[in-house]
């Protein structure tokens, strides 16, 4: 298993059609498949896993820490992905983009810009 601590499960009608398409789009490398049912791809030190089934209207969304925020976005956008925003540069210390997947997942990936207490972003500190 990887080192991450949570790792999501995305429910896709086509995992392996997905599996390649997170693969070629947003960089991912397989980990392991079983069958054409599931599969586990990496990214760094975090995993997602993806399973058979049909994706709800209420998906949600998945954060992926990257080092190159500019460098994932032009690689996305090469290879089709559907960006809802560019990279922007946020208060909180992260610059982010936001794509959608081939079954309406939003990813957003983010790269730590500056280290910033809440406090100076209108957070609290737990």
């Amino acid at each position: 298993m990887p080192t991450s601590g949570v790792i999501p499960v995305l429910v896709y009608e086509d995992v392996a059609g997905a599996a390649a398409w997170l693969c070629e789009t947003f960089g991912f490398k397989t980990r392991w498949r079983a069958g054409s049912h599931r599969a586990q791809l990496a990214i760094g030190d975090a995993a997602v896993a993806l399973t058979e089934g049909t994706p709800s209207e209420s998906s949600g969304s998945v954060m992926v820490r990257i080092e190159d925020v500019d460098a994932h976005y032009e690689r996305a956008r090469e290879r089709g992905a559907r960006t809802l925003d560019s990279p922007t540069d946020y208060p909180y210390g992260e610059r982010q983009y936001t794509a959608e997947d081939l079954a309406g997942y939003r990813w957003t990936f983010s790269e730590s810009i500056a280290d910033v207490a809440p406090e100076d972003w209108g957070g609290t500190s737990g």
